[in-house]
């Protein structure tokens, strides 16, 4: 397989490391640290598949909710996202308003990875493992407190979370149980 990349050289043991393409030469690491190693940068050009209707559906989303999170109302713009109901990379999911919810980043995480659900009352259920947890403030403030809270609708009714939409999301919330 070509091309490959030295990328460890141990002259007395005789042996070396071998990559197989670039990425894995710019990451993997010998295995081996020595006193003198000093970290470097390094950087890689890659293909990149840009969602060209995400800026619009953010906005629009953002917008529906008040420049807020649905969750905890912070109005910090460069700390909110559009967070799709049904995920983007889903055949059926549409960027329209009603198959998005104003989040921000840490509710976002939590409701991609299922911490977080919505029932189709628009009532937010935090997953049973985590409200057992004890930890510090942020996980007591920031996720637990959520429990059974209303989330925040935008005002017109026709911008609301589609609830079949919402529905289908809340099952796979429930089998992450």
């Amino acid at each position: 397989m070509w091309p490959v990349y030295i990328i460890a050289d141990e002259p007395t043991n005789l042996t070396f490391t071998v990559a197989v393409d670039e990425s894995e030469a710019i990451y993997k690491e010998s295995g081996q640290v020595k006193e003198d190693s000093t970290a470097r940068r390094a950087y890689i050009t890659t293909t990149v598949r840009t969602r060209l209707h995400q800026r619009g559906f953010r906005e629009r989303v953002l917008n529906a909710y008040r420049s807020q999170c649905a969750f905890c109302r912070l109005k910090h713009l460069e700390l909110l996202d559009a967070a799709h109901i049904i995920p983007d990379s889903e055949p059926e999911s549409m960027p329209t308003v009603n198959n998005g919810i104003a989040l921000c980043k840490l509710h976002h995480a939590a409701f991609d990875s299922f911490i977080l659900g919505i029932n189709p009352d628009y009532v937010i259920e935090v997953r049973g493992d985590v409200l057992k947890e004890k930890d510090g403030p942020m996980l007591q403030h920031g996720l637990k407190d959520l429990h059974k809270s209303k989330i925040i609708l935008p005002s017109s009714q026709n911008l609301w979370p589609n609830r079949e939409l919402i529905d289908k999301r809340y099952q796979k919330f429930r089998k992450a149980i």
